[in-house]
């Protein structure tokens, strides 16, 4: 079966857009209306109905919420830290693995108890003297003390006290913050009485706890609960509803140096090793006059499949940011060749129908006969993206960087954009009469009606006589790119096959 449309596509009636535009809205909602009565001929389901009927709202307005009390997870390495989080959060967001130092960055969840909501920091190994990209995990868990409201310092009991608690402790007393001392792998009653050793830190009772299996941690937070504030002193003000932006690439390409460069601080450990990111790293940002949630994730490797410990547990977390994200940076490290790891990321953020904008990063490290080699690269590996936005940045030294927020404001909005009924209608009316479906095997499909489901991304469901070639649904797509725009934003087309109703 030949795909005319995909070899070369109709010349685009330069008047279309004008004249959907001048169309008044009133004939296009009747026009559409009497399309909608028609298809009362045709057999119709229920899940047909709920299409018909459906009503998408408009995007959430921002909100400003009380700032969630701080509690900040801090202890030497392999103590069980984020076994800690995920118990208290009843659920595995932390990635957990019996290696010391497999958390990096400070990594913020929202816990809730006896129905205080509370924001909970879980932290990376600290250690004096670090060194390298130790340096940077300690200097994290440093930054996490100062901006709580509330330390839980957690120790191993079956170790006891060592020179490193005992330094991390006179760090505490210099923070001033209120601290409960956790003795952790405190699996029975057995082993209880070797938590009294602890009372020697200075730090007052130690809170026997099994983060395993969750002993002693229900009083634990009781007593947290008691000396926790109801709105928290260092936190900033919680948005209710700002843009979600998740920063994805394949490891190393830059995406921690993007996020440190927007927030404008060390936010997140950045360091030559491939990989340095495992959990997702959130930050509220103001950036062009607006509130973003950034997302720093965890670097895609080639297949999830492959990847080992903590880095395939890495790779499941970094899905699920890109699932409640709204659009995706993919940073794409320009002075290498574009790979297929690049290719997945982006098809990645295609499956899960965010918006996209490429950033092009470390751009101020390639010559001319780079650029060359790369603009042929792109027009090859990425012409099925060719509607999302480019930007070509340096993450390190923020070269470009004002360039990110126009390009994002233009993918959601294509993301949010809802096309009338009415007008739909219209334009696949034009469409089908000068470009009218193939005949296959003596018959041709005709177009019943059309409506825009859902936005966010959107997706547009046509009623039909019959199968629409693959070729042609992606020739009304891209006429629709051509009228409306929709840069930045994957649109879905869905068909719905009816006969009519036999009398």
């Amino acid at each position: 079966m030949t795909n005319e449309y995909d070899e070369t596509l109709p010349d685009l009636d330069p008047d279309l857009g004008a004249r959907l535009d001048d169309l008044d809205d009133d004939l296009a909602t009747q026009r559409a209306a009497a399309l909608r009565t028609g298809l009362n001929d045709y057999d119709l389901d229920d899940e047909d109905f709920d299409v018909l009927d459906s009503v998408t709202e408009d995007p959430d307005a921002i909100t400003y919420l009380p700032a969630l009390p701080v509690i900040a997870i801090v202890g030497r390495p392999n103590v069980g830290k984020s076994a800690l989080v995920n118990r208290i959060l009843g659920r595995r967001e932390a990635v957990v693995e019996n290696t010391p130092g497999v958390t990096r960055d400070r990594v913020t969840y929202k816990g809730e108890w006896h129905e205080r909501k509370f924001s909970i920091v879980d932290t990376g190994g600290w250690e004096p003297d670090a060194k390298g990209i130790d340096a940077s995990v300690a200097m994290q868990a440093e930054l996490a003390i100062e901006l709580c409201d509330v330390v839980m310092f957690v120790v191993d009991s079956n170790v006891g006290p060592t020179s490193t608690d005992e330094a991390v402790v006179r760090l505490l007393r210099k923070a001033g913050k209120p601290v409960f001392l956790v003795a952790n792998k405190v699996d029975d009653v057995r082993q209880e009485p070797e938590s009294a050793n602890l009372w020697s830190l200075g730090l007052g009772q130690p809170w026997p706890v099994s983060a395993l299996h969750g002993r002693g941690v229900a009083d634990l937070l009781d007593a947290i609960l008691e000396k926790l504030p109801e709105i928290s002193a260092v936190a900033k003000q919680e948005v209710g509803g700002p843009r979600r932006v998740a920063i994805l690439g394949r490891p190393n390409v830059g995406k921690s140096s993007l996020l440190n460069k927007v927030v404008g601080e060390e936010r997140v450990v950045v360091n030559e090793l491939a990989g340095t990111t495992r959990d997702p790293v959130d930050e509220q940002v103001e950036l062009g006059g607006k509130v973003w949630r950034f997302v720093d994730t965890a670097g895609i490797r080639r297949r999830v499949h492959l990847s080992q410990g903590a880095d395939f547990y890495a790779s499941l977390r970094t899905s699920a940011a890109l699932e409640k994200a709204e659009v995706a940076v993919v940073l794409i490290d320009v002075t290498e060749v574009i790979s297929e790891q690049d290719v997945r990321v982006i098809d990645l953020v295609l499956e899960s129908g965010r918006a996209l904008v490429l950033a092009f990063n470390k751009w101020d490290q390639i010559d001319d006969d780079r650029r060359r080699y790369l603009e042929r690269e792109i027009e090859l590996d990425l012409a099925h993206v060719a509607w999302a936005p480019r930007v070509n940045i340096s993450a390190k030294t923020g070269r470009h960087m004002e360039k990110l927020v126009p390009a994002l404001e233009v993918a959601l909005e294509s993301w949010d954009t809802r096309v009338a009924t009415g007008k739909f209608n219209a334009f696949l009316a034009e469409l089908a009469a000068e470009h009218p479906h193939p005949v296959r095997s003596g018959k041709q499909p005709r177009i019943l009606f059309g409506t825009q489901a859902s936005s966010r991304p959107p997706t547009f469901v046509i009623f039909t006589t019959g199968f629409l070639d693959p070729g042609y649904r992606r020739f009304i797509q891209r006429r629709l790119r051509e009228v409306y725009g929709f840069e930045g934003s994957p649109i879905n087309i869905s068909m719905r096959v009816r006969e009519k109703r036999k009398r």
